[in-house]
């Protein structure tokens, strides 16, 4: 099997986390979106991780080569902003016949037993993975007739079906499947300048062959700020580790503090990920996200998202109050 992981795009609905990285390489729950993604790609054993990346492959390729060295990668640039479909049919060259292919973009974390695709693929030609949401207006979605998906519907006014694509998708033969990429792109069918898989996938049924859609367990968006805490607080669950040291301190469960990490006079938690190297002195942290090398001393933090590097140094304050006072302190 070769896996192609599309990690170009600006991240604009991340900025300004996004200025200086690539969107993947976002802190969440302790580990890279990228890390995360790897980890449950491992058990696969794919023969070749191929990377479609931008201006920021360098730093793709760097914490490949430091987090995973063990793995064969390879990395090709998209230099014209085309779309999706387009950003895979770069992988064409890495695609031989009798070559399997699994594609997954890097906006969401998917939970999901990806050992179980040669059951659920062996009576079709491949897998378009698929969460039911109430808000389908939103998404691309799956329709289904008899187990087999028979139309794709781009943000549907109608519940036609609510079955969203959740960008991971699996074709039997990628040989194939990067011929259809190619006549696709170059019949032009593009959707406001870009190309798009659904117009593929259509161009694949309306020859016979056969998809199916998979529901995976969770579907965690990574794309802004909010959904971000979000996924920090699904992967926190059941996983309460201190690998650094907490001094005089409070840990409310869950809560990830990375090795090098310390956490001095302090209240952390509920859901809170402290990266490597961080110093967090005299403050009150919940539902957050810090990231590595920062330092945060005498701040009262809730939703709060902290980049690589940060400073944030507040002042304690001398109060002396008296009987049925009401102080409200808002940010």
């Amino acid at each position: 099997m070769k896996i192609i992981l599309p990690v170009a795009g600006k991240g604009t609905r991340l900025r300004p986390h996004t200025h200086t990285k690539a969107k993947s390489l976002v802190y969440v729950a302790g580990k890279t979106v990228l890390e995360h993604i790897i980890h449950r790609l491992r058990p696969l054993q794919s023969a070749e991780y191929i990377f479609i990346t931008d201006e920021n492959g360098a730093q793709i390729e760097a914490f490949m080569q430091k987090t995973f060295p063990e793995l064969c990668c390879s990395y090709i640039v998209q230099k014209e902003r085309l779309g999706p479909a387009h950003a895979v049919s770069l992988a064409a060259p890495r695609i031989a016949p009798g070559d399997d292919v699994l594609v997954v973009f890097n906006d969401t974390i998917f939970v999901s037993d990806l050992e179980r695709i040669p059951a659920l693929c062996a009576d079709c030609d491949g897998l378009i993975y698929s969460k039911e949401v109430e808000d389908y207006q939103r998404f691309g979605v799956n329709v289904i007739e008899d187990g087999l998906i028979v139309d794709m519907v781009e943000k549907p006014d109608t519940p036609i079906s609510r079955l969203a694509q959740v960008g991971l998708y699996y074709l039997k033969d990628g040989a194939g499947f990067m011929g259809y990429l190619e006549r696709t792109i170059a019949a032009g069918e593009t959707v406001k300048g870009e190309y798009y898989l659904p117009a593929v996938f259509m161009r694949m049924i309306e020859d016979g062959l056969r998809f199916r859609a998979p529901e995976i367990d969770a579907w965690l968006d990574c794309g802004k700020p909010e959904t971000l805490l979000e996924t920090n607080r699904y992967l926190l669950k059941q996983r309460h580790h201190c690998h650094g040291e907490a001094i005089n301190s409070v840990l409310i469960a869950p809560v990830h503090i990375g090795a090098g990490a310390v956490v001095r006079n302090s209240i952390l938690g509920p859901n809170v990920s402290v990266a490597s190297g961080t110093v967090i002195e005299e403050s009150i942290i919940r539902d957050s996200i810090i990231n590595a090398n920062s330092e945060v001393r005498a701040m009262v933090l809730e939703s709060a998202l902290l980049g690589d590097s940060v400073r944030l140094i507040g002042s304690p304050r001398r109060m002396n109050i008296g009987d049925h006072s009401l102080i409200e302190m808002e940010g």
